[in-house]
């Protein structure tokens, strides 16, 4: 059986990073599970040269927003699990609360309910202590947040290269090691 990766891209700022998710999941060889809010589709056409087509072309399986019926919508598929890139506050309090209204955050839910790993990379700033709680609530269920904070020991030029970095970091919570991932080597810049 491939391994299996769901990747939820929501509506929240850093549609890219979704992007360069499935990237990097294709080079590793990974079968990817794509499921696009709304919202999303309108944050490409706002922050990118992109149409959801050329999104959707980069997974090996893209489910329908609303098709609460797909394979990702049950447990018994299975799959290394899941990363929300970027995660709205709004897909992070469904995650949170367990009350899921899209195929993104019941895929969450099942991921969360069959103890594989869940990674949301929440975009959002600044927070108030309604986010910190669901962040809260969403870690307690055995959820990563991991919001795409750039590593500035990197030395990477270009917000493209954060991205990157970002999405690589990602994959290696699932110990996934993306090629060109930069990596603290000590106290000397890395090369």
């Amino acid at each position: 059986m491939p391994q299996r990766i769901i990747i939820g891209i929501s509506g929240a700022s850093g549609a890219m990073l979704g992007v360069r998710v499935l990237e990097a999941a294709n080079v590793l060889g990974l079968e990817t599970h794509l499921v696009i809010s709304k919202a999303a589709e309108l944050t490409f056409a706002h922050e990118t040269d992109l149409r959801t087509a050329d999104v959707k072309a980069l997974a090996h399986t893209v489910h329908a927003i609303g098709d609460m019926a797909a394979a990702i919508s049950s447990g018994s598929f299975k799959t290394l699990g899941m990363i929300v890139a970027p995660c709205s506050v709004r897909s992070l309090s469904e995650v949170a609360s367990g009350v899921t209204t899209t195929l993104l955050t019941r895929a969450a839910d099942v991921v969360l309910k069959e103890r594989r790993r869940l990674v949301l990379m929440v975009r959002e700033s600044p927070l108030h202590l309604g986010h910190l709680r669901s962040m809260v609530q969403a870690t307690e269920m055995g959820a990563i947040v991991a919001p795409p904070v750039p590593a500035h020991y990197t030395g990477l030029a270009t917000v493209d290269a954060m991205v990157r970095q970002s999405a690589a970091r990602a994959l290696d919570l699932f110990g996934l090691d993306a090629p060109g991932t930069v990596r603290w080597s000590g106290a000397q810049r890395p090369s």
